[in-house]
Parts: structure tokens; C-alpha cells; sequence
């Protein structure tokens, strides 16, 4: 299934249903007086989250969404029937917003979280409202309230404990594929990964928590070079980022890339540079212990994100990692 996190969407409330002008018909009853109900309430657009969704493509094709309206009063009091409600059910970290005033109007984060996008309109008022000493025999009643129109904006923003962020190539997708049970495609080209992918991470049996796999991140993506600038969303509720970074290579190349991202994330957001991050050096199977060990000392002192040695393809210091991952996000709760 192809994931689309943004669509535009037109909503459509039910109108409200007209009040009738009627008047009891009875043999031998000569003024029977004014029986004319109202009409029904027309159908309201709600939205709610579930749990089985993780996309947003049912609304690639489906511009407008539409609510039933309500039925006209009737004769002998009767009330029109109300319009069906209308459900859009969407992602688990859907934002919506209103086009056209550009406000939001509310995140759904929890399964089954239900609210009114649209009121459905007001029904109209029969005849039999309006009798009174005076007027025995009115013959006006009300129209029901016309339907009301919404363009909405929905962008989806995964739900994830850890988010996995570096330059394409760095071991992201290998990462999450080695500690759970996702597996994205893993390959040695730039830009393997496409989508996000999440992956649920279970701890000793104890604990579980979620990683988001975003696409490779590159120089000028703030800007929207790359691919990664459009899905660093994705990452904004994360609690944790794991920055990736591919240690086979110089020391100042490594650092190099490290600062690239870290200048890339800054630019797209100043609340996201400020999240907890731990940084990950990967294949450290390609580099003597020595090595390693001067490029974990030369991270400890210039930045101050706990850094950690690894390699997802031998599994060195991948438990480690995950007590780290652990312990962070229990400083949260």
C-alpha cells in the first residue's frame, strides 16, 4: 500500500429537514387545528482514529465527503428522520486543519478518539409551533438549516518512542530491521528506504517501544533537497532520536556528517534540535578497537549526547544500545 501522509479534502454537512404546513383532517372535526411536524436534523461529519490505519491513501481519491440530510416533516405531528452521520476514519497522528483559515482544528492521537468536524443543520419548525390564541390556524413553519462546507487539510505524523535520523546509507534500516521484527529494504545505495517505516522493539520481555525509520537526510534538505525534509515530521513526536552515523571513514568526515544533520534539523525546527538524542557510530566492525574507541572519546567532547559504538550486522553493542534507548525514555514517564 503506497503511503500518503497529506491530503485535502472537501466536507459537506446534511441540511436540515423543512417543518410541514398541515392541519388535521377528520370526519365530523371541523377546525382540527394545525398538525404539521418538524423536519429531521441533518447528519454530522465526525472523525475518528483507528488503529488498523496507518495511511491516508483512502482520501487520494475521495475529495468529498458528504453527510445525509434530514427528511421534511409530515402530516399528523410527524417528525422527518435525521440525516445519517458521516465517519472519516483516519491514523492514529492525524493533524486537521481548516484551508482556509489556516488553524488547527484537532490531533487525533488514541484509537477511537471520535470528534464533530461539522454540525449537521438544525431542523425546521412545523406548523403546530406556531398556534396561539390569536392564530388558530398558522400557516407558516420554518426552513431547516442549510448544509455548511469545509475544506480540510489532513497530514499524518507517525506515533513513535525513537526516531532514527543520519545520512542515507548510515544503518538505519538495518538497525530497525535488527531489533525488530519490520523489515524495511536494506540495500548499499543511497535512499534504499523511501517511506517511513515503523517497527515495535520488545525489551527482555519486559517493555516495548516504537522506532520510525525516516528516509536519508542530506545536506540542504531543511530546504527541500532530498527526500527527508518532507518526512522530518514524522520524527516530531518521537521522544527520542537516534542519529546514525556511518563510523568507516576519517575522524573528520564522520564529524562532518554528524554536523551536517544535526545544522539540517536545527534549520527545520528549533524544538526538534532540543529532543534527546543518542548518537549511534555503525559499522563499527570495519574499524580497528583502537580507532573506534578515539572516535567515541572525540564525540564524548565535543557534543553532549551519550555515544555509543555499534554494528548492526555482528550485533556489537546492539543490547547495549537498547538498555541506553531504554533508560532514556524512562526519564520521560
Amino acid at each position: 500500500m503506497k503511503f500518503i501522509d497529506e491530503a485535502t479534502i472537501r466536507i459537506q454537512s446534511g441540511k436540515g429537514g423543512n417543518g410541514c404546513v398541515s392541519f388535521r383532517r377528520e370526519k365530523y372535526v371541523e377546525f382540527g387545528g394545525p398538525d404539521g411536524g418538524d423536519g429531521g436534523k441533518g447528519g454530522s461529519i465526525f472523525v475518528e482514529g483507528h488503529p488498523s490505519l496507518n495511511t491516508l491513501v483512502d482520501f487520494k481519491h475521495t475529495r468529498l465527503i458528504q453527510a445525509k440530510p434530514g427528511s421534511n416533516g409530515g402530516s399528523s405531528q410527524c417528525t422527518g428522520s435525521a440525516g445519517d452521520d458521516k465517519t472519516i476514519y483516519v491514523p492514529c497522528g492525524t493533524i486537521i486543519w481548516d484551508v482556509e483559515t489556516n488553524t488547527k482544528i484537532c490531533d487525533i492521537t488514541q484509537p477511537n478518539q471520535r470528534i464533530c468536524l461539522l454540525e449537521g443543520g438544525r431542523p425546521g419548525l412545523g406548523n403546530l409551533h406556531f398556534k396561539s390564541g390569536r392564530n388558530r390556524a398558522p400557516r407558516q413553519s420554518t426552513l431547516g438549516e442549510p448544509s455548511r462546507e469545509k475544506r480540510l487539510r489532513l497530514e499524518l505524523r507517525l506515533l513513535a518512542d525513537v526516531g532514527l535520523v543520519g545520512l542515507p546509507n548510515a544503518g538505519k534500516s538495518s538497525l530497525i530491521a535488527c531489533v525488530s521484527a519490520a523489515r524495511p529494504k536494506v540495500a548499499d545505495y543511497p535512499f534504499t528506504t523511501l517511506d517511513p517505516k515503523l517497527g515495535v522493539v520488545d525489551y527482555k520481555q519486559q517493555t516495548s517501544f516504537v522506532m520510525a525509520d525516516i528516509p536519508g537526510l542530506i545536506e540542504g534538505a531543511a530546504s527541500g533537497i532530498g527526500l527527508g525534509d518532507q518526512f522530518l515530521k514524522h520524527i516530531s513526536r518521537c521522544r527520542l532520536l537516534l542519529h546514525m552515523i556511518d563510523a568507516n571513514g576519517t575522524l573528520e568526515s564522520v564529524w562532518h556528517n554528524y554536523q551536517v544533520i544535526q545544522a539540517e534539523i536545527k534549520e527545520y525546527s528549533n524544538e526538534l534540535v532540543q529532543k534527546k538524542q543518542i548518537v549511534v557510530l555503525n559499522k563499527s566492525d570495519c574499524l580497528s578497537d583502537e580507532d573506534m574507541n578515539d572516535m567515541v572519546i572525540f564525540f564524548n567532547k565535543n557534543q553532549a549526547s551519550p555515544v555509543i559504538s555499534a554494528s548492526t550486522v555482528t550485533r556489537h553493542h546492539i543490547p547495549d544500545l537498547l538498555d541506553m534507548i531504554v533508560k532514556q525514555l524512562a526519564c520521560d514517564d
